[in-house]
């Protein structure tokens, strides 16, 4: 079996990623089942870190560019906290698309190799992304 270019702590975060988009899926499935959103976003923040370290991280959410979505996003947690998760999972939700709209074009182009589903996919991407294709990568 080929090994991935991941080391072993990335990979656990990888996991953890996984697992909280799994269970912020779940959540918004279950009517904004406030533990399962908040169980998400724990585990997507602790993955987050886990791959790309915490330094990083931290560079990432304060960079001046990011400052509009860090704060929606944070504020949509917050409020999911606060017993208002259809809300903070909208606020949250605008949050993640500033913060990480510049991968969707990245994730576009891998996605359009999918056999049936793939540009059908990677089109609707590179249309919330603002097809920005080369544009600079936060990390």
């Amino acid at each position: 079996m080929p090994t991935m270019w991941l080391s072993d702590s990335q990979k656990i975060g990888v996991a953890f990623c996984s697992g909280g988009g799994f269970f912020l899926l779940g959540g918004v499935m279950m009517f904004f089942d406030r533990a399962m959103l908040a169980m998400g976003n724990i585990l997507f923040l602790i993955g987050l870190t886990l791959i790309i370290g915490v330094q990083k991280t931290a560079a990432f959410f304060a960079r001046r560019q990011k400052w509009k979505g860090t704060a929606a996003f944070c504020a949509g947690i917050a409020l999911i906290l606060l017993r208002w998760p259809f809300f903070g999972f909208l606020i949250e939700l605008y949050g993640i698309l500033v913060l990480f709209g510049d991968f969707f074009a990245t994730i576009a182009g891998f996605v359009g190799n999918v056999p049936v589903v793939g540009p059908y996919i990677a089109q609707a991407l590179e249309k919330i992304s603002g097809a920005r294709r080369n544009a600079d990568l936060p990390v």
